[in-house]
C-alpha cells in the first residue's frame, strides 16, 4: 500500500524508505555528504544504527546479520573514502551470494565529475562486484529506488546493491509515495525448474551407479536442507557440501562424506573424483573444489542446478542444465523419483555407497599433536564445538584456521556457519560475528579468527562492546601469516618472507581485549582448553576474547596443492590415500 506524505526532504524520504523495506539495523558511520540523512535517523523508531569504527566493519557486519537471518542486510557510508571502505565487502557479498544494500552519499548533483572533496564514482567502482546500483539525483526517485534495491538483493541470487546517492538529492524538499508493485523489465528470475529437465536429471539418475549430491552455499540461501535430507535419505546418495554449504546437510549424517576441494576430506575429493554422476545444487565448481579442471571427475557426467543461468556450464560442462531455485528443484526432483519407484525403476546405488564409507572409515579428519607439548590448533577448535554445542553461530576469518574450524567443529544446522569464501577476506571475522549476534542476540556467535586476520578490524570490539553485542572471539594465534607461511614450508623451501607477525610479543592481546571494553582471557596448553571456553561461555554481558596460543607449524590436511589435480590428495605430508579399485 502505498503513503502519500507533504513536503519532506530526500533524507527523510530515505530513512521513511528504509523503515518501509523492513529495516531494523544498520552499521554505517556518518560524513558529509550523507550527513543530512543521520539526522532525520535519529528521530527514527524503528530503526537502530550502530556506529561502527571502520566501513569495512559495516559492510561484514551486514553481511554476517544477512546470512545468519536470511534477510538483507544494510550498511551505510559517505562519499568519496566511506564508499571506497564497502568496496571489499560489497565484493565479499557478491562472491557469496548475500542479500545486501549499501547506502552510500554522494557529492551534490552539480558536483559530480569535477574531482569535488571527497568524490569518487562509486558506481563506477562497484559495478563489477554488485548485482545492481543505482544513483540517485532527483528525490522523488529515492522510494521507488530503495524497493528495487532490497527486491534484487533479496530475490534470484541474492547479491549487494549499492544506492548511492548525492547530497542535493537529500537535502531537496519531495514527496513520499512508496511503491505499490516493483516492475523491472528484464529481471525475472527463474525459480521453478523445467520439467522436461527434471525428467532428464531423473533418468540419469537412475541410470547412474556412482552418483554423488555436490551442495553449494544455493542451498543454503534457498533455505532447501530439509528438502535436501528428504532427498539424500531417500536415494542414499552420499553427500558432499562445499565450504559455503557447511550445515546444509548435517555432519553427524552417515552419508555426509565431508567437505571437497583443496582442504577437502579424502573421502568428499574421491567421490566426486570416482563418481560417474555429479548432481550439483547450488554451486559453482569452483577451483577451490575442482583442482585441475581437466582432470576433475573424469568419468562423471553433471547435472547443474542453480539459479544463476550463468553459473551454469561456466567452469564444467552441463549434461542437464537446471535453472531454478534449489529448493523447488529438489522438491521436485523427489517428487518424481518416488513416482518412478512406483513404477519399478530405482537407483542401484549399494557397492557404491560402501565404497564411500569406507573411504570415510579409513581416512578421517585427524591431526598429530605437537612433540613438544605446546597447543594443538585443532584441539582447541573440537573442544570449542563440543562445549558451544551446533546450536551456535561460527564465524570465521580466513586461513588456516578458517579450515580447522570447518573441519574440527561439527555443523547439523544451516546459518551456523559463517565465512568469506569466494573472495577470503581477512578481517571477516569480528563484523560478521557482531552482525550475526545483532540478528540472532539469544544465540551464542563464536568469531573463529587467526592472529593475522584479528589485526585486521578488531577495533570492531569497541562497537561490540559499546552496544552491548556480546561475542566471543577465539584468536588462534600461532603468530603468523598460517596459510602463507605453510605454502612457504611446502613450496618455498622453508623461506618464510614476511609471514612472522610476532603476535605472542606484540600486542598483548588480553590488553587490546581489554582496552576494547572486552574481558581478554588467554591459554597455551590441553589441559586449560575446557576451563577457558567454558569461563567465556558464562560471560553474556561484555564480549570475551580468548588468546589461544597454539603450536606455530601446524599444517592444514588433507590437502591439494593449488594447480594439480585432485587425485593428487594427500591426507599428510608426503601422504596419499591408496583406494582399492576392484571395489568399484
Amino acid at each position: 500500500m502505498s503513503e502519500q506524505g507533504g513536503a519532506i526532504t530526500g533524507a527523510q524520504s530515505l530513512v521513511r524508505s528504509l523503515e518501509h523495506a523492513g529495516v531494523e539495523h544498520i552499521f554505517g558511520i556518518p560524513g558529509g555528504a550523507i550527513l543530512p540523512a543521520y539526522d532525520p535517523l535519529m528521530d527514527s523508531k524503528k530503526i537502530r544504527h550502530i556506529l561502527v569504527r571502520h566501513e569495512q566493519g559495516a559492510g561484514h557486519a551486514a553481511q554476517g546479520y544477512a546470512t545468519a537471518t536470511g534477510r538483507v542486510g544494510v550498511c551505510m557510508a559517505t562519499s568519496g573514502p566511506g564508499a571506497t571502505n564497502l568496496v571489499t565487502p560489497i565484493a565479499d557479498a557478491y562472491m557469496d551470494s548475500v542479500p545486501m544494500v549499501a547506502v552510500t552519499g554522494q557529492v551534490g548533483s552539480s558536483l559530480i565529475g569535477t574531482d569535488a572533496f571527497q568524490e569518487a564514482d562509486i558506481r563506477g567502482i562497484t559495478m563489477p562486484v554488485t548485482k545492481h546500483n543505482f544513483l540517485v539525483t532527483d528525490p522523488e526517485d529515492i522510494p521507488r529506488t530503495v524497493a528495487e534495491a532490497f527486491h534484487i538483493a533479496s530475490t534470484g541470487r541474492p547479491g549487494p546493491v549499492l544506492v548511492d546517492v548525492t547530497k542535493s538529492a537529500l537535502q531537496q524538499m519531495t514527496g513520499f509515495t512508496w511503491p505499490t508493485e516493483i516492475n523491472l523489465p528484464g529481471y525475472r528470475p527463474v525459480t521453478r525448474p523445467h520439467s522436461k529437465q527434471i525428467r532428464e536429471a531423473a533418468r540419469l539418475m537412475l541410470a547412474s551407479k556412482r552418483p554423488v549430491l555436490y551442495v553449494g552455499g544455493g542451498v543454503i540461501r534457498a533455505r532447501a536442507s530439509k528438502e535436501l535430507r528428504a532427498l539424500a535419505e531417500y536415494t542414499g546418495i552420499p553427500v558432499v557440501t562445499t565450504l559455503m554449504a557447511r550445515g546444509a546437510f548435517p555432519d553427524s549424517h552417515p552419508q555426509h562424506l565431508g567437505m571437497p576441494g583443496m582442504h577437502g576430506t579424502v573421502a568428499a575429493v574421491a567421490g566426486l573424483q570416482r563418481s560417474d554422476l555429479i548432481i550439483s545444487l547450488g554451486a559453482r565448481f569452483d577451483d577451490r573444489v575442482t583442482g585441475n579442471l581437466d582432470s576433475f571427475a573424469p568419468n562423471a557426467l553433471v547435472i547443474h542446478a542453480d539459479i544463476d543461468p550463468a553459473e551454469i556450464g561456466k567452469n564444467r560442462h552441463a549434461d542437464v542444465p537446471i535453472v531454478g531455485d534449489a529448493r523447488e528443484v529438489l522438491v521436485d526432483l523427489l517428487a518424481l523419483l518416488k513416482a518412478e519407484a512406483e513404477q519399478g525403476r530405482e537407483g542401484d546405488y549399494e557397492q557404491w555407497i560402501d565404497f564411500c564409507a569406507t573411504t570415510k572409515k579409513n581416512y578421517p579428519l585427524g591431526y598429530d599433536k605437537p612433540t613438544d607439548g605446546s597447543l594443538a590448533p585443532q584441539y582447541v577448535l573440537e573442544r570449542l564445538g563440543k562445549i558451544s554445542g551446533p546450536e551456535s553461530i561460527y564465524a570465521a576469518g580466513v586461513g588456516q584456521h578458517q579450515m580447522w574450524a570447518t573441519h574440527f567443529i561439527g555443523y547439523e544446522h544451516p546459518n551456523t556457519w559463517l565465512n568469506s569464501g569466494g573472495l577470503g577476506t581477512m578481517g571477516y571475522s569480528v563484523p560478521a560475528a557482531m552482525g550475526a549476534k545483532v540478528g540472532a542476540p539469544d544465540t551464542t556467535v563464536w568469531a573463529i579468527d587467526g592472529d593475522g586476520c584479528f589485526q585486521m578490524t578488531n577495533q570492531e570490539l569497541a562497537t561490540c562492546a559499546i552496544n552491548d553485542i556480546p561475542i566471543k572471539v577465539a584468536v588462534i594465534n600461532n603468530e603468523s601469516l598460517g596459510m602463507v607461511r605453510q605454502w612457504q614450508t611446502l613450496f618455498y623451501n622453508e623461506r618464510y618472507s614476511n609471514t612472522d607477525l610476532h603476535s605472542k610479543r606484540i600486542p598483548d592481546f588480553v590488553k587490546l581485549a581489554e582496552a576494547l571494553g572486552c574481558v581478554g582471557l588467554s591459554c597455551e596448553s590441553e589441559a586449560d582448553v575446557d576451563a577457558t571456553i567454558e569461563k567465556a561461555m558464562e560471560i553474556n554481558d561484555q564480549p570475551v576474547v580468548i588468546d589461544f596460543r597454539v603450536h606455530r607449524d601446524a599444517m592444514v590436511w588433507p590437502m591439494v596443492a593449488a594447480g594439480t589435480s585432485n587425485d593428487d590428495i594427500q591426507y599428510a605430508r608426503d601422504l596419499a590415500p591408496q583406494f582399492d579399485e576392484d571395489d568399484l
